[in-house]
C-alpha cells in the first residue's frame, strides 16, 4: 500500500520507541522502495537527529527526508555486525541516496583459472569468478601480456582457449607456443595434469610476490649445469633468470620487500569524489585501480573511506586481502572496519594513515593520480554533447529562462585581506570553456566582495554597450543607456582593423557570480543601472551548492545528481581558479617590487649590481653618493638621483610613455596573457 511522502513529521517514530542499541536503519519512499540505508552506534540518537530541526539539515538530507515516507530499523549486537548488515542492504536494495562507487574504467586483471583441470593464464575483465586467481588490476592489457610473455619462458602454462585446447588434443599436435617451449603442451600429454598444475601454482606464487626462491633455484641449476659443462642448458637457464628479472623490473619497487599493502587516496569536490588504489605486494606496485562517486549526501573523507572499504573488500577472497590498508583519513568506526577486514582475511589487517617515510611519499603519489583521475572524469563528462545539452536545459528550467543559456559568463573575486583585489571572468559556450574569451580585472574598490562584483559587472557591460555603439548597433545617450540605431552602418562584433572579434561584443545569456544572494543582487543592480534587461543573473554559493536568484529569500535547490548543477559548479570552479592564478601573480609582482624600481635611468643590471654591493636596500639608503659611486657603472649624477629617491621614501611614478608595458592592465586579452 502506497504511503504519502512530504513532511518527515508524518512518519516520525513515537518517542521512546527507538532503541539505544547499535543497528541499521532504512528509509523507504511512498512505494516502499528503500532509498537510504545507514548504521549507528545508537539508533535513537542518530534517527532523532533527522527529525529534530529540519531547517538545520543539509539540503541533500532534506531531499531524502521529503522523499521518504517510512523508516524502520534492525538492532544488532556489535558495530561489526552493523557494518556487515549495512553493506548487505546497500547491495540488495541499491538505495538512490547512498554513496555508490563505480569504476572510472574497466580494468584488466591477470587471471589464472585454477578451478579448471588444466589451469589457463589469460587477461580478464568484469566480475570475478569462483576458482580463479586474480592479479592486478593493471592499467593496460598490454602490460599484462608483456609480463606473461616473459614468464611463460620459465612457467610454460597453458594460455589457449578451450576450443584451441580441445582441437590440439584431437589432432595430436600442439599450437605454436608448444613448439617454441612457451607452453608445456598438456593438450598432447607432454606433461601430466599434476605437473601442469604445479607449473600454474609456481606461476601464481611468483605473481604473488614470492620471487626470490625461483630466481635462486634457477641460478643454482645454472651453476650446476655449467660445472657439468652443459653449457647450452646453462645458457637457457641464464636467459630464464634474465626473463624473470625483466618481469620484476616492470613493477616498481617502492617499499620494503615484505610490504603487503593497499594504498588508497581521495580527490573530491562538493559534487563528486575519485578514489585511487595502488596495490603493493612484496614491496612492488602490482597494479592500480580507480573509482568515481557522486556525493548524494553530505559526507566527510572518513565516511567516504569507510563506504569504500566496505564495498571494495566485502566480497574479496582472503588471498587478495592485504596485511595493511593505508588511507587518507580514518573511518569513523575504524576499529570495527579493521575487525571486519581481519575476519575477511582470517588474519590481522591494519587500517591507518601514513604520517612519514616511504609510505607517506607513496600516498602523495596516489593522491596526485586520484586528482588526475577526477580531472579526466570531469573532462569526459563535460565533452559529451548529450550531457551538455541536458545540463543547459536543466539550468534553463531551474532558473525559469526562456531558452537554454548557450553562453554563460562567471565572475569571481580574489584578494588577501582586502589587498591586491582582482576578479576573473570565464566564458562557457555550449557547455564548453572558451579560454580565448577569458578576462581579468584589477579591482579598484576596497569595500568587499559585493562592491567588487558590482564594479566588475558595471565595467564589463559598459564595455559591451560601448562596443555595440562603435559597431552602430546602438548609440548610448548621455546617461549611458541604450538609444536608437546609429545612422552610419556598423561592422558588427568583428573589429575591422584586426579582423578579430571585439573583446566584449557578445553578451551572455546568463551571468553567474561566485556567492549567494548579496552577490547576485549586486550583479543585477549593476545591469539595471546600465539598462541591460536581457541577461539573467544567479549566484552559486560554495558551501551548500545553492543557486541564488536576485531578490529571492530562498535558494533554488537543484538535485545533487543533476547535470545542470554539475555544469554551474564547473563554471564557478574555473572562475575561482582563474582569479586565484591572477591574484597570485599580481601579489608576487608586488613582493618583488623594490624601492629602486622607480629610479629613472636605473636599469635591471645596475639595480642588481647595487644590491650585490650593499646587500640590501636598507644599507643602500644609509650610503652616501660617494659610496654609491664605488659601484661599477654608477656615476655621480645617477648616484645623486638614487640618494634623493631613497631619501624621499617612495619610488618615483613610472611615466605613461616609459612604463605602459609595466603597468597592470585592467583587462587581459586571454588566459596566460599579461595581467
Amino acid at each position: 500500500m502506497a504511503r504519502s511522502a512530504g513532511s518527515p513529521l508524518s512518519f516520525r517514530p513515537k518517542p521512546g520507541s527507538i532503541p539505544e542499541s547499535p543497528g541499521v536503519y532504512r528509509f523507504r519512499d511512498a512505494h516502499g522502495r528503500v532509498i537510504y540505508v545507514g548504521k549507528a552506534k545508537s539508533l535513537r540518537q542518530r534517527l532523532n537527529s533527522y527529525f529534530a530541526d529540519f531547517s538545520a539539515l543539509h539540503p541533500r538530507t532534506q531531499s531524502m527526508l521529503t522523499t521518504a515516507a517510512d523508516v524502520d530499523w534492525t538492532v544488532v549486537g556489535t558495530e561489526v555486525e552493523a557494518l556487515q548488515l549495512e553493506y548487505s542492504w546497500i547491495k540488495e536494495f541499491d538505495p538512490r541516496f547512498n554513496v555508490k562507487y563505480r569504476d572510472d574504467k574497466s580494468y584488466p586483471y591477470l587471471a589464472v583459472t585454477m578451478g579448471e583441470d588444466f589451469p589457463r593464464v589469460q587477461v580478464m575483465r568484469g566480475a570475478k569468478r569462483k576458482g580463479t586467481r586474480y592479479f592486478g588490476p593493471y592499467s593496460h592489457a598490454w602490460a599484462i601480456r608483456e609480463t606473461v610473455d616473459l614468464l611463460l619462458r620459465v612457467f610454460p602454462v597453458r594460455t589457449c582457449s578451450a576450443g584451441v585446447f580441445k582441437r590440439a588434443g584431437q589432432i595430436g599436435r600442439p599450437c605454436l607456443l608448444g613448439y617454441i617451449d612457451k607452453c608445456s603442451a598438456p593438450c598432447v600429454g607432454r606433461v601430466t595434469p599434476e605437473e601442469h598444475r604445479e607449473l600454474a601454482e609456481d606461476f601464481c606464487d611468483f605473481m604473488a610476490g614470492n620471487t626470490s626462491r625461483f630466481i635462486r633455484r634457477l641460478e643454482k641449476e645454472m651453476r650446476a649445469a655449467a660445472s657439468e659443462q652443459e653449457y647450452e642448458r646453462a645458457a637457457r637457464l641464464r636467459d630464464d633468470v634474465q626473463a624473470l628479472q625483466r618481469a620484476l623490473e616492470k613493477q616498481a619497487v617502492v617499499l620494503g620487500e615484505g610490504t603487503d599493502a593497499d594504498v588508497i587516496a581521495l580527490a573530491e569536490d562538493p559534487l563528486e569524489a575519485a578514489v585511487m588504489v595502488f596495490y603493493v605486494r612484496g614491496g612492488r606496485i602490482r597494479g592500480q585501480r580507480g573509482w568515481v562517486v557522486d556525493k548524494v549526501e553530505e559526507t566527510t573523507p572518513g565516511e567516504l573511506v569507510e563506504q569504500f572499504l566496505l564495498q571494495m573488500y566485502a566480497e574479496a577472497g582472503a588471498e587478495s586481502m592485504p596485511r595493511e590498508v593505508l588511507v587518507p583519513a580514518l573511518p569513523p568506526d575504524c576499529e570495527a572496519v579493521a575487525e571486519l577486514l581481519s575476519e575477511q582475511r582470517r588474519a590481522r589487517v591494519e587500517v591507518r594513515v601514513p604520517q612519514r617515510g616511504d609510505k607517506r611519499t607513496l600516498m602523495e603519489t596516489v593522491e596526485r593520480n586520484a586528482k588526475e583521475s577526477l580531472a579526466q572524469h570531469k573532462i569526459r563528462r563535460a565533452s559529451d554533447l548529450t550531457t551538455r545539452s541536458k545540463a543547459l536545459q536543466e539550468i534553463a528550467d531551474a532558473l525559469d529562462l526562456d531558452q537554454a543559456p548557450l553562453r554563460i559568463e562567471c565572475y569571481d573575486v580574489s584578494h588577501l585581506q582586502g589587498e591586491n583585489v582582482v576578479a576573473s571572468m570565464v566564458v562557457f559556450e555550449d557547455g564548453l570553456a572558451r579560454k580565448s574569451e577569458y578576462r581579468r580585472f584589477s579591482v579598484k574598490t576596497k569595500e568587499g566582495d559585493v562592491a567588487s562584483i558590482h564594479e566588475v559587472i558595471l565595467r564589463r557591460f559598459r564595455r559591451y554597450l560601448q562596443e555595440r555603439s562603435d559597431t552602430g548597433e546602438l548609440v548610448p545617450d548621455e546617461y549611458g543607456e541604450e538609444g536608437g540605431p546609429a545612422e552610419d552602418g556598423g561592422h558588427g562584433p568583428i573589429d575591422p582593423e584586426t579582423g578579430r572579434p571585439r573583446k566584449f561584443a557578445y553578451p551572455p545569456n546568463l551571468v553567474v557570480v561566485d556567492g549567494a544572494g548579496p552577490q547576485a543582487a549586486a550583479a543585477q543592480r549593476a545591469l539595471d543601472e546600465l539598462g541591460v534587461d536581457d541577461v539573467a543573473v544567479c549566484g552559486l554559493a560554495k558551501r551548500l551548492e545553492e543557486v541564488w536568484l536576485p531578490g529571492d529569500d530562498q535558494p533554488v535547490i537543484m538535485p545533487r545528481s543533476s547535470e545542470g548543477l554539475y555544469l554551474l559548479q564547473r563554471v564557478r570552479d574555473e572562475a575561482h581558479r582563474f582569479a586565484i592564478t591572477y591574484h597570485r601573480s599580481k601579489r608576487s609582482r608586488g613582493i618583488k617590487e623594490s624601492a629602486l624600481d622607480g629610479v629613472p635611468g636605473l636599469g635591471p643590471a645596475r639595480r642588481q649590481a647595487l644590491l650585490k654591493h650593499f646587500g640590501s636596500v636598507k644599507k643602500l639608503r644609509e650610503a652616501s653618493a660617494a659610496e654609491i659611486c664605488e659601484v661599477p657603472g654608477i656615476g655621480p649624477a645617477i648616484a645623486e638621483v638614487i640618494v634623493a629617491t631613497l631619501a624621499d621614501g617612495s619610488p618615483r611614478p613610472v611615466s605613461t610613455e616609459a612604463g605602459a608595458g609595466a603597468r597592470t592592465r585592467e583587462l587581459a586579452p586571454r588566459e596566460g596573457g599579461a595581467g
